[in-house]
């Protein structure tokens, strides 16, 4: 049976926004799983994800402060149907970052993280797919404010979409 995941970074409530958009919400309510790497910024966020999520996986930020490195690790891995997944929120520089995530993950198929708010979706020379969905609610230099949502089916990365934030 197909896993829906929903995959959200850089949320930044309520310093870049009061809450998430009401779009987002429910694509975290339909979720199977889902993943959140980092810069929440106040502990109450991480709470209502808990609340409205069927199965959350998070890790903390360089914007969280210490209830909420109390709470999250700095990284976390889990195994879904089979796709062996870490996270984490920087992974340093855009230029070398597929050899260098190769190194440090070795034994992951998907790496999800943050930091730039700025979407990325590649895989490196050995096959690890690094996704980075962007923030919902503070789009830098960006055209949109983004999530993604992905489909783990029988053993693989099924499917992986970058979502634009609508809106009002």
């Amino acid at each position: 049976m197909p896993l829906n995941l929903v995959l959200l970074a850089d949320t930044h409530v309520p310093k870049r926004a009061k809450d998430l958009p009401e779009q987002v919400w429910a694509a975290v309510e339909n979720a199977d799983v889902v993943f959140h790497a980092g810069d929440w910024v106040e502990a109450e966020l991480l709470d209502e994800f808990e609340q409205r999520s069927r199965r959350l996986l998070g890790v903390y930020g360089n914007n969280d402060g210490p209830d909420l490195r109390r709470r999250l690790p700095g990284r976390t891995t889990a195994v879904l149907d089979g796709v062996r997944f870490a996270m984490v929120h920087e992974t340093g520089q855009a230029k070398g970052r597929e050899l260098r995530c190769e190194a440090l993950y070795p034994d992951t198929d998907v790496l999800v993280f943050g930091h730039s708010h700025i979407p990325w979706d590649t895989v490196s020379p050995g096959r690890l797919r690094l996704l980075n969905p962007g923030s919902p609610t503070d789009r830098r230099r960006q055209p949109a404010c983004t999530y993604m949502e992905a489909v783990v089916d029988g053993g693989r990365l099924a499917e992986v979409r970058l979502v634009e934030v609508q809106r009002g």
